[in-house]
């Protein structure tokens, strides 16, 4: 296969005036789509000289550019890396530094304060709008692109380079082929049952790979359409529903309770979606089930950045008789559950997901011992805890780095936290280890309520006839919002660190 950018040319030829991309109020036809991504990726190889395997970097919000941007780089061969926008300057330079990025584009909201996250001089400044400090602007390179682009992309080469979110410590950067994003699209057109006349709706961030790969770049292989939002906004979402009439979209759980808050939720216009995927964490059932009320299937997915991310999910006609399932094995992908020793998990036993498949990344750039301790024996090692059921459906149970060893006993924290969930006047909670001198470490719920209720007696108490003893929470702490990244996951160690400054205030 030729480089992935050819799906775009191909679209164009037959059907050119289909329209590809929809943004604030352009429609951007595949025809004119595949000519940006040639007048750029000309520009990427000529005026701004680049060869295959540099790295490119993008710092702004969803956009079409960014979709050019990423489709260019796989026709000439070089290596597209979008930045988390959510993060701080050191960040971005650090992560640029890492990657070796030869160029930044940044958009206008990042473009005054992109200059402090250069990590050096041999990384340039592009702004996508206009020209910065001298460079030539995004618009001038697609106006004046030079000769024709190398042509130097394919299927084999890394084409994307996704940070993951580091919920618990520094981020890493998994690499992406062409043809993995060929496969992980795959795997999505067979969860969706995704046609050329289906119109996906973006909102997600496409810095990560929920918000790119789940429906959006699998929409343009297949020639549907991509309605763009900047960014999430409940308001606009639930205007695009009834307006723009998308019939997929990709919610996280912290976008799916906004949206269900919203006053606008009970008169908002659904009838449209043929689904609504899901994922990112442990998804809770009142989301899925406020869904369902409305007759719109939520399909869960289970992955990662490493994955794709698609590798488990489930399909629209099982949704509603298996609510609270990640799903089966994905068609393009090979799934184990092994317990400690290694060995395949028993039928019904917790075992940690083990991936194989042409979705899954080459490893983490720049990082040999990282990627060997993951992706080993051709299998990656998620470090995440399901059990199968007799019929093949898999059930999430927790991360093994949140699982909590008590008196020899495990504990998987996102039960707990089924629980909290129910518990009247709880707005969210999540669990934690502390060290313990008995028992090595015993959980605790973090909760954040609601006016002062429920008390730490009545959320204690609600586990009794729940779970077994020894997995009730030992200490509450309540706090007024607990710390999210941009996907809405909660960041575990620093959840950890404020239980364990309670305990010590209180001690």
């Amino acid at each position: 296969m030729s480089d992935i950018s050819r799906w775009i040319e191909r679209h164009a030829g037959f059907a050119p005036g289909k329209t590809a991309l929809r943004f604030q109020g352009e429609e951007i036809s595949y025809t004119a789509l595949a000519a940006r991504i040639e007048a750029l990726a000309r520009a990427l190889t000529g005026r701004l000289g680049l060869k295959r395997g540099d790295r490119i970097a993008w710092l702004g919000y969803n956009s079409p550019e960014m979709i050019v941007l990423l489709f260019a780089a796989a026709r000439t061969g070089l290596i597209f890396v979008p930045l988390n926008w959510r993060l701080a300057a050191p960040e971005h330079k650090h992560i640029l530094a890492d990657c070796g990025a030869s160029v930044l584009f940044a958009s206008r909201d990042f473009a005054e304060g992109a200059p402090a996250a250069l990590p050096n001089a041999d990384c340039r400044l592009v702004g996508v709008e206009s020209a910065v400090g001298g460079m030539p602007g995004l618009a001038e390179l697609l106006n004046d692109p030079g000769p024709q682009s190398s042509g130097a992309g394919e299927a084999s080469l890394p084409l994307l380079v996704v940070y993951t979110s580091g919920t618990t410590g520094t981020p890493k950067g998994a690499v992406l082929t062409q043809d993995a994003l060929l496969w992980n699209a795959l795997n999505s057109v067979h969860m969706h049952d995704m046609r050329a006349d289906d119109h996906v709706l973006t909102v997600l961030p496409m810095f990560h790979v929920g918000g790119l790969n789940i429906q959006t770049i699998p929409a343009l292989y297949m020639g549907a359409t991509v309605t763009l939002h900047p960014r999430f906004d409940p308001g606009a979402t639930l205007q695009s529903f009834a307006v723009d009439r998308p019939t997929l979209t990709v919610q996280v759980p912290a976008t799916m309770q906004a949206l269900i808050a919203h006053p606008g939720w009970a008169s908002a216009g659904l009838s449209s979606l043929r689904a609504v995927a899901t994922g990112s964490t442990d998804v809770p059932v009142p989301l899925i089930e406020a869904f369902h009320a409305r007759k719109v299937p939520v399909i869960q997915i289970y992955g990662s950045t490493e994955t794709g991310p698609v590798a488990v999910y489930q399909r629209a006609e099982d949704a509603f008789a298996t609510v609270g399932s990640i799903g089966r094995r994905g068609l393009h992908t090979d799934i184990r559950l092994i317990d400690r020793e290694g060995r395949d998990a028993a039928p019904g036993a917790p075992g940690e997901i083990l991936v194989r498949g042409r979705h899954v990344a080459q490893g983490y750039w720049n990082l040999p011992q990282a990627s060997a301790a993951a992706f080993r024996d051709g299998w990656f090692h998620s470090g995440d805890v399901a059990m199968a059921d007799e019929r093949g459906w898999l059930w999430f149970k927790d991360r093994i780095r949140n699982v909590i060893i008590s008196g020899g006993e495990n504990i998987y924290p996102a039960e707990l936290e089924r629980v909290l969930r129910d518990i009247p006047g709880v707005v969210e909670a999540a669990v934690v280890a502390r060290p313990d001198a008995k028992w090595g470490a015993v959980p605790v719920a973090v909760v954040v309520r609601k006016a002062g209720e429920p008390d730490r007696a009545a959320v204690l108490a609600a586990f009794d006839g729940r779970l077994a003893r020894y997995k009730h929470p030992k200490d509450v702490v309540f706090t007024d919002s607990l710390p999210r990244n941009a996907m809405g996951k909660v960041r575990i160690e620093e959840v950890g660190a404020l239980a364990q400054n309670a305990h010590a205030a209180a001690s």
